[in-house]
């Protein structure tokens, strides 16, 4: 059954680096907010899931250092700028 479920696949590009990931077309379009193309709701969800594992290491791991606070730090602000409200806001998971 699953073999007759449709998929769209996503580059994934740095500088010196490349990925690609295969995902459910039905997925995306239940996921998606009006108007969102599919690349805006795979590039929300990864900000998302960032800014969710950098809040994690940061504030629920085995205990914060320097460069995970600076890098939870700038997902936070980047999730703030992407979303137009926190990290807190948007989960409810204050701290």
């Amino acid at each position: 059954m699953s073999d007759d479920v449709e998929t769209i696949t996503f580059a994934i590009e740095s500088e010196d680096d490349a990925d690609e990931v295969e995902l459910p077309a039905d997925l995306i379009d239940m996921l998606a907010e009006q108007g969102q193309s599919p690349a805006e709701v795979v590039a929300d969800i990864t900000l998302l899931s960032f800014a969710s594992r950098a809040h994690h290491l940061a504030h629920h791991g085995e205990g914060g250092s320097p460069e995970i606070d600076a890098a939870e730090g700038k997902a936070m602000e980047l999730f703030e700028e992407r979303f137009g409200v926190t990290f807190g806001e948007a989960t409810g998971h204050q701290h």
